[in-house]
């Protein structure tokens, strides 16, 4: 089963985020139930492995906290294939992220050792043309003082990763209570 650690985003800022996809010209918009804050995407996981991830969270505790967004950002520069709302940076959400990636760890998932770059994912793309690249890259420029939130923290949700022909589907399987 294809899983991942995330955090939940309020209806007030996935309404301000349809907004600005509706002002950026991005080719595949990610529909707004599928918005979400990853804190470790740990792929392919057997249901041992699973259920040790799961006592890990359970135990997980943390005061709750604030994130807010910032502006946007393209992965994939020379060839974009992405285009994301950016997370202010925050203390306490690496801290969390960091603590969600060792109870991975030890449960057996194969996390990827690479920088945690806060965002929320608001299109997907194949390959662009130069001028669609360019005009996309002028809206995050243009978008550079886009805000929203914050939000308070509490919790998080495994989610089900499911490929359909469509793009991924997140499918929630279970909320954890960070404050005891």
């Amino acid at each position: 089963m294809r899983v991942f650690v995330a955090l939940d985003i309020p209806s007030d800022v996935e309404s301000q985020l349809v907004v600005q996809q509706f002002l950026m010209p991005i080719p595949r918009k990610v529909d707004r139930a599928q918005f979400h804050l990853t804190l470790g995407f740990l792929d392919e996981m057997d249901d041992t492995a699973l259920e040790a991830l799961h006592e890990g969270l359970m135990a997980l505790r943390m005061a709750p906290f604030d994130v807010a967004l910032a502006g946007f950002g393209i992965f994939g520069k020379a060839k974009p294939h992405s285009v994301w709302a950016a997370v202010v940076p925050s203390e306490p959400l690496a801290r969390l992220q960091a603590k969600v990636e060792r109870v991975a760890r030890e449960a057996g998932a194969d996390v990827p050792a690479r920088r945690f770059v806060p965002h929320i994912t608001l299109g997907r793309f194949p390959a662009m043309r130069p001028e669609d690249a360019a005009r996309l890259e002028l809206a995050v420029i243009n978008g550079a003082g886009f805000r929203a939130g914050p939000w308070e923290v509490t919790e998080m949700v495994l989610y089900q990763s499911t490929l359909t022909p469509d793009g991924p589907r997140y499918d929630a399987l279970m909320q954890y209570d960070l404050v005891s």
